[in-house]
């Protein structure tokens, strides 16, 4: 009985000691990185940020500290936003909810295409959102540190798009800018974000392009997963069912948070494609588990994906999707259905009108 007792006590010795040089191991990793990226990248961004060994440097995640430096400098603001018209759309956010609250009819016609109901609607849906973005860290709740960051930015990007507004999702994405960027440059972030073809597609329910991009998903499922795109075919299981809430918050309400960080990393560098890829290496990694479902167990499954999904795991299967097809990438084979899309629209009579 001793002996055994030592025997455990020692191994557990050995599994914390080796616990405990894994954890050096990364921080100095992490460490290292932090001053390649503030001594050597950001300072010679333009010409720096496409080389070889920053594309590898990036796919290893981007150190914390730094993280939102490069988001901001990844996405750009095409939209040439400055933090004078933040405050300009916060203040006439903030307006607006004072007038719901005091029952008051606002003056305002800058924006008279939209009822005061669809304003009033996308400003109650940010409240309730709000409370369900993030729960167990509950620091977007109300009372919580980062709850006024987070209304802010939704109420102010409804003013500045009205004709968007507010759509359930938006909370995630801007909560995750909120955690590595100020409230004015995760607005700039955010804004920017949205306005590529691929979310705007989709927070717009723009139908005929949210299927053009399905297909296209389905172009490279069917080239690197030609078995289990035959079981998700052969059970009916379509892109929507599982596709939608991924590409909505960017895997952000999906995957555990620092995983879903590094997923946004690679994002920020390559674009809407590696949302798709990341989609791919998810169905590559449990690919035997879903061969051997029925719908109702893999849509369950994939609306669902474990907490304890590893990091390193996932991107060795991500790095094995190959996004071409017929030496067509990803890009191409957009295009190209999305020309078919609309020469069937223009031949079509009953599509027309």
């Amino acid at each position: 009985m001793v002996v055994q007792a030592k025997k455990r006590e020692l191994k557990e010795a050995q599994r914390r000691k080796k616990q405990l040089e894994e954890r050096c191991r990364v921080e100095e990793s992490i460490g290292n990185a932090v001053l390649t990226w503030n001594n050597e990248i950001l300072p010679n961004w333009e010409t720096m940020w496409c080389s070889r060994k920053v594309r590898d440097l990036w796919w290893q995640g981007i150190p914390p500290s730094v993280r939102g430096k490069v988001w901001s400098l990844a996405i750009g603001n095409e939209l040439n936003i400055t933090h004078e018209l933040f405050d300009i759309c916060l203040a006439r956010a903030k307006e607006r909810w004072r007038s719901l609250s005091t029952g008051a009819s606002e003056v305002e016609n800058e924006d008279a295409g939209f009822s005061a109901a669809d304003r009033e609607a996308s400003l109650e849906l940010i409240k309730l959102d709000i409370s369900r973005t993030f729960p167990n860290l509950c620091i977007f709740q109300q009372g919580g540190p980062y709850h006024d960051m987070l209304h802010s930015i939704l109420g102010a990007y409804t003013c500045y798009r009205p004709d968007v507004g507010y759509v359930q999702g938006m909370s995630f994405i801007a909560a995750v800018l909120i955690l590595n960027l100020d409230t004015a440059d995760a607005f700039i972030a955010f804004s920017n974000l949205l306005n590529k073809p691929c979310q705007m597609a989709f927070f717009r329910v723009d139908h005929g392009l949210m299927l053009t991009y399905f297909a296209a998903f389905e172009v490279f499922f069917e080239e690197n997963l030609p078995k289990l795109f035959a079981h998700f075919k052969k059970n009916n299981l379509t892109p929507d069912i599982y596709l939608i809430d991924w590409i909505f918050t960017f895997y952000s309400k999906s995957l555990p948070l620092d995983l879903a960080c590094r997923i946004w990393d690679v994002f920020c560098r390559d674009g809407e494609e590696f949302l798709f890829r990341t989609a791919l290496g998810i169905l590559k990694l449990f690919e035997d588990i879903l061969t051997k479902m029925d719908f109702i167990h893999m849509a369950q499954f994939l609306t669902r994906l474990p907490e304890d999904l590893p990091a390193e795991e996932l991107f060795a299967s991500i790095a094995t999707i190959q996004m071409q097809s017929r030496n067509k990438k990803w890009a191409q084979v957009l295009t190209a259905l999305q020309k078919d899309s609309r020469e069937m629209e223009k031949g079509s009579p009953s599509l027309r009108h």
